[in-house]
């Protein structure tokens, strides 16, 4: 198909092929299907299904074509998991069925598709499934990213930072490698409340909505509630609420909470975040300190880092984080004195 063709042409021609596959009664949103391996396992496990002793295995996989290569009667398919890519290969003497081989003659990059069949290396070493069976699990009509790829280096990227940012699901299905951030950042999350927990700290939930806000100084998101005609806002801080708690009995507190703050962006700064906050009675600001590098500490050696780069500065989670007065550091930067 033509580059020129414009954005409406591919959707139309997308939905002619939808009804064809619907004429002949295939259902192309079907409500599920059995897999038995993700990607990655069929990778890790290769000497297993490549084993010449061992009958042929049959595995089946599922995920988004993100590139295709009709070559006559066969077909060369990558389909990508939440775990990475694998090769399908499609040929008409393995595949019998002719309503599969309708829906492979109908498929396009973005399709999601189930594949049935045996483990093989191709000529060039590359490791592939020789279907037996194509399911069609998702029709996609809009198409994707304009991806290359040459010799396993991607070129013509989805690369816009503001196209990347308002359409994260594209930027997720065309660089992969950006899932692992929001894996990471799951991750960490996870052994935070890991590490308070097993320090005996109660996670709660405080209300978003509050008649009146704060605990910090910002402008906040302001909305009303109809059922009992006040306004109310969008928290800005969880620490009211949690020292409530604490007044209440609970010695020790935290809460991983969506704060909100009707003021400006930037790079680093978003309305909505993500804050902890965590509270602890017969303690002071130096015992605090301590909760805190043994948290961020732990998290480290969680993620397996030992050092990071931050602003030029490199942060080594192996030794003892200093501890500074802000009036002296703020006296030495004005070289002003006050104390």
């Amino acid at each position: 198909m033509s580059e020129n063709v414009s954005l409406k042409e591919i959707m139309k021609f997308r939905m002619d092929k939808l009804k064809v596959l619907r004429d002949k009664g295939i259902e192309p949103y079907p409500h599920k299907y059995e897999f038995s391996h993700k990607n990655i396992d069929i990778y890790n496990n290769q000497k297993d299904f490549l084993c010449e002793d061992s009958s042929s295995e049959i595995v089946s996989v599922a995920g988004r074509i993100i590139s295709l290569r009709n070559m006559g009667k066969s077909t060369f398919l990558h389909i990508q998991d939440d775990t990475g890519k694998l090769q399908v290969y499609l040929n008409n003497k393995n595949i019998s069925d002719d309503l599969e081989k309708l829906v492979c003659e109908n498929l396009d990059l973005g399709d999601i598709i189930g594949c049935r069949g045996e483990v093989f290396l191709t000529k060039t070493e590359e490791l592939s499934i020789r279907a037996q069976n194509i399911t069609l699990l998702a029709k996609n009509i809009r198409p994707l990213p304009n991806l290359k790829e040459k010799d396993g280096e991607a070129f013509n990227a989805f690369s816009d930072k503001e196209s990347r940012y308002r359409y994260r699901h594209l930027d997720l299905i065309a660089n992969p490698a950006n899932r692992d951030v929001f894996r990471k950042r799951s991750d960490i999350i996870n052994y935070l409340r890991a590490f308070l927990n097993s320090n005996d700290y109660l996670e709660v939930e405080t209300p978003v909505l509050q008649p009146l806000y704060g605990g910090a100084t910002a402008r906040p998101f302001k909305t009303f509630h109809n059922a009992l005609d006040r306004e109310l806002f969008l928290r800005i801080a969880d620490e009211l609420y949690l020292k409530r708690l604490v007044i209440g009995g609970y010695d020790k507190v935290f809460e991983i909470a969506k704060d909100f703050r009707n003021e400006g962006v930037d790079r680093s700064h978003n309305p909505e975040f993500t804050m902890c906050e965590f509270y602890q009675a017969y303690s002071d600001v130096y015992d605090m300190m301590d909760m805190t590098e043994g948290l961020i500490k732990h998290i480290a050696q969680e993620m397996k880092i030992d050092k990071i780069t931050f602003n030029s500065h490199t942060v080594n989670f192996k030794d003892e984080f200093d501890k500074v007065s802000f009036v002296e550091e703020l006296s030495k930067a004005l070289d002003c004195d006050f104390l």
